[in-house]
């Protein structure tokens, strides 16, 4: 029985360890210069919603620069979010879009601090940079763990955005390209080791050297929970 609980307790303190660190994001340095993707919400028939997402190198190169513009959101379901997600969308199911892009494996939870955008997951940008509540939207902004190349795993170019209600019902989706290229279909494309590039020879290969890793206080309130349900565990086999 002893050894049991003793086991408990270890296993409490690994959790504790493990779940409270979180992996910062590294900005992404020398993306291709003038290289961009638009993803445009499709009109459906009786729907006012109305949406696109363009993307562009950042002039310094040191990540992307957003242009959002969203219409004809209902007037109820808010604060709307979106992100960027870690498939293509595949006919008009957005569920097929998958979870957040999310390259370092941060999670959802604790939910995105916008003070330290480094510690989001990297499609969240609704997250970093705020959500809405109104009936249209628009905004503009750089983020610089987002990338326009795609060999770094913070690419989106072939991926997708989803907009969601306050209760994360996916009401639109659409998938990146190049402007001027086809839309994709949705069928499976090879992310971050593909062999596509956009940038042209001698332009500097994107730089992701990750930083020192992070450890959150709401992460560690999450962790202290995990290692407090098997501490408690233990106590009762003690009685």
């Amino acid at each position: 029985m002893r050894t049991s609980v003793l086991s408990l307790l270890a296993a409490a303190s690994i959790v504790s360890a493990q779940s409270s660190v979180i992996t910062p994001a590294p900005k992404v340095t020398g993306n291709p210069a003038g290289a961009s993707y638009v993803a445009t919400l499709p009109v459906k028939e009786g729907s006012p919603l109305r949406g696109s997402i363009q993307a562009v190198t950042a002039p310094d190169g040191v990540g992307v620069k957003f242009s959002v513009s969203f219409s004809g959101l209902p007037s109820s379901g808010g604060p709307f979010m979106y992100h960027l997600h870690e498939k293509p969308v595949t006919g008009t199911n957005c569920t097929s879009t998958g979870a957040h892009l999310d390259p370092y494996k941060r999670g959802e939870t604790p939910i995105c601090d916008a003070s330290k955008p480094e510690t989001c997951q990297t499609g969240d940008l609704s997250g970093k940079f705020g959500n809405f509540t109104t009936a249209s939207f628009s905004a503009e902004y750089v983020d610089p763990y987002s990338s326009t190349d795609p060999k770094s795993n913070a690419f989106f170019g072939n991926l997708s955005f989803v907009l969601h209600l306050a209760n994360k019902t996916r009401i639109g989706c659409a998938n990146f390209a190049a402007p001027g290229a086809p839309v994709p279909s949705g069928s499976p494309v090879p992310h971050a080791n593909g062999t596509a590039t956009l940038a042209p020879s001698g332009t500097p290969k994107p730089t992701t050297t990750p930083p020192p890793q992070f450890t959150g206080a709401a992460v560690a309130q999450v962790a202290g929970s995990s290692g407090a349900l098997l501490i408690a565990a233990a106590a009762a086999l003690m009685l």
